[in-house]
């Protein structure tokens, strides 16, 4: 609970302390996991239970994401609340003077929905209902802060992980009290300490897109609340934090999805034959964001695995789509018997590693090539002394005389 207040979805610095939020007559469906579960009871707190407790109501909106939030803790999951002091953009005069707001913003772990609730007191101070000493709002005679959910933004993909040149789906969900207005709906991007507008649209008109082919589907948002965004072919450059900021004729707020861009690397390794050497080249490329490790791996002819460690890379390159490059190369040692040289390349877009290998055949020995020399030497002296006497014995046969009885 923080004492200091929000204008639509803005946060600002205050105060914290811990509270309870409570939230009835939430719409999840029983499945049998419900049994054994009872209603809150007021009179069940703990003296260590938070001094102060929220209980709102939310059978004005639609929270689909209530069950996510209902088996949180059996799925392993964390659920953070934070609630501050909300203060209207467009006052009421008629309920200025006898209610208060707060904004409440609950995110489960693991990926789960994140969820911002606009809720409006319920007590009447005139009616001779206790103040809260600290929030000065009305008390229900239990001691709680009786509240109503009027307005909610959720969404089911605060973090995504996308292949560069796939199709993004930014999901935004609303729900409103009967009486309030949808006026406008609003995506940002976040990047690199900058931001700009990316899709926009009002009552007044159409939506409009700043970036290409970025597309929101006016009758789902209408009919059903649902503002997700759709970017297709993925860029480096679409990375970053997307702000989807709801406007109703009284209530503003908003929710953040962080989208990551990834391209998995591809690998090529070449084996370069010289004089007395062989060198191993490792190429690595088009792969984001920019980590990447490249180790490598030297067997033997028995199996043995030894890690080689003195291998050298080459300068990173980045190419115009935003993808970069690296080598690594290495001067291969076989053995008399051979080695098999493997290059592994992890990368967070890669489940596992990317791996190739190569055999690098055994060096001749100085040794070896000096008899590999000797050995065809003496052949090539023998075949010269064999024809030689063939050419000998031909000549003779000419002159050859023969006796007759």
């Amino acid at each position: 609970m923080e004492e200091g207040g929000h204008r639509g979805a803005f946060a600002s610095s205050g105060n914290k302390m811990k509270a309870l939020l409570v939230l009835k007559q939430a719409p999840v469906p029983d499945d049998g996991s419900l049994e054994g579960l009872t209603d809150f009871q007021v009179g069940t707190l703990a003296k260590d239970d938070p001094p102060i407790t929220f209980e709102a109501s939310v059978n004005l909106v639609q929270l689909p994401q209530a069950e996510a939030l209902l088996h949180a803790d059996c799925g392993g999951k964390e659920v953070t609340c934070e609630i501050s002091r909300y203060f209207l953009q467009a006052r009421q005069e008629a309920t200025v003077e006898t209610a208060a707001w707060f904004i409440t913003n609950v995110q489960v772990s693991g990926g789960g929905p994140s969820i911002s609730m606009v809720m409006k007191t319920l007590g009447d101070a005139e009616k001779g209902a206790a103040l809260h000493p600290t929030l000065n709002v009305p008390l229900s005679p239990q001691g709680t802060v009786p509240t109503a959910v009027e307005f909610q933004v959720t969404t089911q993909t605060p973090s995504l992980n996308l292949l560069l040149g796939s199709t993004a789906s930014l999901h935004c969900g609303f729900s409103m009290a009967p009486g309030l207005d949808l006026t406008s709906v609003e995506w940002r991007q976040q990047h690199g300490g900058s931001g700009h507008l990316v899709y926009s649209w009002t009552t007044m008109g159409q939506g409009q897109a700043q970036r290409e082919g970025a597309t929101l589907d006016p009758e789902q948002l209408l009919m059903a609340g649902d503002a997700t965004l759709t970017l297709p072919s993925l860029t480096v450059k679409d990375e970053g934090a997307y702000i989807c900021q709801i406007t109703t004729s009284l209530y503003q707020t908003q929710q953040i999805v962080q989208l990551h861009v990834q391209a998995a690397p591809k690998v090529r390794l070449s084996l370069v034959n010289e004089a007395h050497s062989h060198t191993l080249i490792c190429s690595v490329t088009g792969y984001y964001p920019l980590d990447v490790t490249v180790t490598w791996i030297r067997e033997e002819l028995g199996g043995t695995l030894v890690p080689v460690s003195d291998a050298s890379f080459s300068s990173l390159r980045q190419s115009a789509a935003g993808t970069y490059s690296i080598s690594s190369s290495l001067t291969a040692d076989p053995g008399s018997a051979g080695a098999t040289y493997t290059c592994h390349i992890t990368h967070i877009s890669l489940k596992d590693p990317l791996v190739a290998n190569t055999w690098v055949a055994p060096q001749a020995t100085e040794q070896g090539t000096a008899f590999g020399i000797l050995f065809a030497s003496s052949l090539f002296l023998l075949a010269l002394l064999f024809l030689g006497l063939q050419r000998r014995q031909g000549k003779k046969e000419p002159g050859r005389s023969r006796l007759w009885p």
